[in-house]
Formats: C-alpha cells, sequence, structure tokens
C-alpha cells in the first residue's frame, strides 16, 4: 500500500450507488434513454443546461421515480456494512456524499441489516442545493457540517467525479475499483473492496503513547530490501538488534533505543535497556553512543547528573561512552536520553531466534514488570501513597531498578551453549514479548499462565492501578528457549547466581502466536495496544 503523503483521518465521506450499495441498482444507460439524455452528459449537468424548466421540472420528477425504484432493489455492497461499523468503533465520524436525492438514500438503507440513516453524521445530496461532484463543494459543505478541515477527510468512491470532488476540496481520496479495471483516476489509494479501507484509515489515525505497534511495524518493514550479505540479523518484528559481520569470524551487534518514560535514573535505564538487548544476541555489550535532549528550563546540574549516572553506568558494565550530542529542545517536555550500543560475539556463538525448535522449554527469569514496578514506585510514590500503599511497600518496588539488567543471565544462557533463543521483556510487557519472540522465531509458543511470578508489590500496584501487569514494561525480565534436556541444568546455573528462574511454556511448531493455558485450560493471551504504563503519565 503505497503512500503518497503524511495524512490525518478523523472523517470517511463515501459515495453510495456503487460503494455503499452493490453495483448495478442504478443503470444510468437507462435513465438517459428515458429522459433524452446523451449518453455522453452526465445526468444532472444535462437537466441544469435544459432551457425549459417545466420540462426540467418534470424529468427531474420522472428522475426522483427512477431512483426510488432503484432503491427499493438495492443491497448493501461487499463489506459496506462491516467497515461502517469499524469505522464508528474507532470513533472516525462517517458521511455519505451523493448525486441523488435524500429520499432515494434513506430507502435504499431501509435495505441494510445492521446501517441505518441514523448512524451517519453527515448525507449530502442534491437536496442540499450544493454544487455536486465532480465540485469539491459538497466535501467542503461535510467538512463543515463534520467541524473538521477537509485535508482531515477520506473521500471513498467508485467513479471519477467522487476522486475529482475529493481531490478539489483537499481530502484523501480512494478509489474503489472491485475488477481491476482502474481508468485514469488521480486517487490517493486505490482498492479492491471497501475492507481495505481500514488499514488506509488506520495509517491516518493517532497512536497512543509506546512504541509503534507490532503489525504497524511488520508492515513497515516488509517495504524494505535488504541486500548487503554482511547484515546477518535484519530489522523484524522481535529482533531487538542488528548483527552484522565485520571480519571472518567476529560480528558487531548494534542497538538503538530510547528512553522515554522515567526522569530519575534515567542514564542507568538508558544503558541498561540497550546492553540487555546487545545480551540476548550472545554478545558482549561494548561501546555506547547517546543522545540526550533536555526541555527548556532544565538546569545545568540536571545536565550534569544524568551524564554522570551515564557515565558511571558504562563502567560498571565495562561498555565505553564513546561520545554523543547533548541539545537543549522545547521538542521535548522532559528529559529523553536515546541510546546506540555496539557489541561483539564470536559468529559461531550468534544466537539467532529463528534456531527455536519445537519442544524447546521457554524459561522466564525473575517475573513481570520489574521496570514497570520500579518506574510507577519512582513516579507516581505520593499516588500510590494516597491508595494505601506502604512506605516499606513503595521503597521495596522502587528498588527493583536495581533489578533491570538481564547481562548476568544472558551471559550464563550464552556460555551454556544450549540457549536458542534469548529475548528481554520491555515495552508491551510479557505479553507483547512472547508474541515478538514466536514473529522473530517463527514458532508457536504455548504459556502457563499459572507458572508466571508475579512480585506481590508488583501485583497491589498493578490492582490499585488498575493496570494489567502482563502489558506493563518489563526490562530485567529474560526469555530463554533451549531444549529440554538443557533445562534443568541451566535453571540451576541461573539461580545459583541468585535470580529467580522458572520454565513457563514450550515452543511448538512453525507458526506465530501464543497458546495460553491455566492449570491446563485454554485462555485467552492477552494483547495490549500500547504499554500499560502509558495510561498513567
Amino acid at each position: 500500500m503505497p503512500i503518497s503523503r503524511p495524512f490525518r483521518a478523523k472523517a470517511v465521506l463515501f459515495d453510495f450507488d456503487g460503494t455503499l450499495t452493490a453495483p448495478g441498482a442504478l443503470d444510468f444507460r437507462v435513465i438517459k434513454k428515458e429522459i433524452g439524455c446523451p449518453q455522453d452528459t452526465p445526468v444532472l449537468e444535462f437537466i441544469e443546461e435544459l432551457n425549459d424548466p417545466v420540462r426540467a421540472r418534470e424529468i427531474e420528477k420522472k428522475l426522483v421515480r427512477m431512483e426510488l425504484d432503484a432503491a427499493s432493489n438495492s443491497v448493501p455492497n461487499e463489506g459496506a456494512e462491516e467497515i461502517v461499523g469499524f469505522l464508528k468503533s474507532k470513533g472516525i465520524r462517517i458521511g455519505i456524499i451523493t448525486r441523488n436525492s435524500l429520499c432515494s438514500v434513506e430507502k435504499a438503507l431501509k435495505n441494510f441489516d445492521r446501517v441505518a440513516a441514523e448512524d451517519f453524521d453527515v448525507i449530502v445530496s442534491r437536496d442540499d442545493h450544493v454544487r455536486p461532484k465532480p465540485s469539491g463543494d459538497g466535501v467542503l459543505y461535510a467538512a463543515r457540517r463534520f467541524g473538521i478541515d477537509p485535508e482531515h477527510i477520506v473521500v471513498a468512491g467508485d467513479f471519477v467525479f467522487d476522486i475529482q470532488a475529493g481531490n478539489r476540496a483537499g481530502a484523501v481520496t480512494v478509489y474503489l475499483d472491485p475488477r481491476g479495471m482502474r481508468e485514469d483516476v488521480e486517487s490517493d489509494f486505490t482498492i479492491r473492496s471497501l475492507m481495505e479501507l481500514k488499514k488506509i484509515v488506520r495509517m491516518g489515525m493517532g497512536i497512543s503513547g509506546g512504541k509503534l505497534p507490532n503489525d504497524l511495524l511488520e508492515l513497515f518493514l516488509d517495504r524494505f530490501e535488504f541486500q548487503d550479505p554482511a547484515v546477518l540479523v535484519r530489522p523484524a518484528v522481535g529482533e531487538d538488534t542488528a548483527a552484522v559481520d565485520i571480519a571472518d569470524e567476529e560480528v558487531m551487534v548494534l542497538k538503538t533505543d530510547p528512553i522515554t518514560f522515567a526522569t530519575d535514573s534515567i542514564g542507568l535505564y538508558a544503558v541498561l535497556v540497550n546492553a540487555n538487548d546487545i545480551a540476548t544476541s550472545g554478545a558482549t555489550p561494548r561501546w555506547m553512543l547517546t543522545t540526550v535532549l533536555f526541555p527548556p528550563g532544565s538546569t545545568p546540574s540536571q545536565i550534569w547528573c544524568v551524564m554522570e549516572e551515564l557515565e558511571l553506568m558504562c563502567l560498571k558494565w565495562g561498555i565505553t561512552l564513546c561520545g554523543g550530542h547533548t541539545e537543549i529542545t522545547d521538542a521535548v517536555c522532559r528529559p529523553v536520553v536515546t541510546g546506540l550500543m555496539a557489541g561483539t560475539v564470536k559468529k559461531s556463538d550468534l544466537i539467532d531466534k529463528k534456531r527455536m525448535q519445537a519442544g524447546d522449554m521457554v524459561i522466564l527469569t525473575k517475573g513481570v514488570a520489574v521496570e514497570g514496578t520500579a518506574v510507577i514506585a519512582r513516579e507516581f510514590a505520593d499516588r500510590l501513597a494516597s491508595l494505601g500503599l506502604s512506605k516499606d511497600e513503595i521503597e521495596r518496588s522502587k528498588s527493583f531498578l536495581d533489578c533491570i539488567g538481564i547481562l548476568d543471565e544472558a551471559r550464563i544462557a550464552a556460555r551454556s551453549q544450549a540457549a536458542t533463543a534469548l529475548h528481554d521483556v520491555t515495552e508491551g510487557g510479557l505479553a507483547t514479548a512472547v508474541e515478538e519472540l514466536s514473529a522473530a522465531g517463527k514458532r508457536k509458543i504455548r504459556i502457563d499462565l499459572e507458572k508466571i511470578e508475579i512480585f506481590p508489590e508488583t501485583r497491589k500496584i498493578c490492582s490499585l492501578l488498575d493496570i494489567d501487569p502482563m502489558g506493563l514494561i518489563g526490562s530485567g525480565s529474560l526469555l530463554i528457549c533451549c531444549p529440554p534436556k538443557s533445562a534443568n541444568k541451566l535453571l540451576a546455573d541461573i539461580r545459583a547466581s541468585g535470580v529467580k528462574a522458572a520454565v513457563i511454556g514450550e515452543v511448538l511448531g512453525p507458526g506465530k502466536g501464543v497458546e495460553a493455558r491455566r492449570n491446563g485450560k485454554s485462555e485467552d493471551w492477552p494483547s495490549f495496544q500500547a504499554d500499560e504504563l502509558t495510561r498513567l503519565f
């Protein structure tokens, strides 16, 4: 689906005959013959150009009768009722723009099962006395009725007049061409079915806070071509790093990630979140660059403290802070640190998620929402206290910050030579992380929900704030896949290092998706459009 320009979709304006209704109810050849209109002249323009007002009124009455007869036989076009329901569910305003009479539209809509005239915010017909399509006046009239700028309206229709009207009003235009017989129609998009409008409207809808949803990310990445054979691990859903062959036996692993949620200890987050991903490839984090953005009014002491924290965390983990960029800008309202980290690993030791096999055990270290628990306790301590969380509970939750690194357990897993895949839990929580692991490994995964560790502090905080820990940002937890014969030894080694770990599921056959069960009974795997933390900011 090529996109020629950025846009925002707040309303959709449909043509009626042949778009919302199935083609063929109105036969314009018959109508033109009946009223004496030349076949190469549009009907309304023919009536307007008549010099005889009496004859014009008679023809218009005949036209209304024929439209009403056709309306009796009209049926919804394929997908029409579904797309209207979808748009309404997303809060998108909807309307109709037609050259027909209003009464014929209302009569035709009575043949719909799930859609009525009342479902449309605007119906622009020739009774509204605005110049008909291909003029853009009707679209502009609808925009005023919507209370929306015309450039935020999507106009969809099956005839060139629909597209011309939308273009002239500055709207986004979608040409419905079910038979693939596209004429010379200059529309922004061309579709074969109405249901394809979902993807187009989605491209124009605002995204809530957090990282780009996986379905959109997959769509965007599919358009890239990677022809450099040195790129061993390419961008994909569930792939958090890139790997580049820089020598015969050594691979450079690259990662970049911004820290946007936290303000307290932001330098710590920036180092560990990036280093965690490097470690999931089996590599050793070695070099880091940072771009640090501060809002106007920030003090030099604030900037100094962030810089110092970055340096100390890099020293702690043996990482060289090579440089970067610092800027004060009104593009941000709180500090943002974007890290770029690089590490190296022997080519033979690179852990690629595509090595996952059916039967592999899925291990989770620590528990869910380690990072989210720490962030909430540090950013919303007063709110938690007012809701009844004790001072000791808040302090314990703040201390989860010390556990957001997964470098130790990742190194143990990498040294074991048993791990077939490593994936750290980040934005979107465990629910999103398992889906990403499945997508990257191209294997279905089964998870036993009762085996997932949720710390008491996390459970209580999430209950008080009405958020789901399964969808809460979770740096500090690592997903490890390994053959069943290696699982017990690997679990023992990880636990011996002081890190909790448990088997929570199993890798299944080829495919993508998560099967969940609790005590042997199937349950739906939770899904989140955005991290639960975004609901609090």
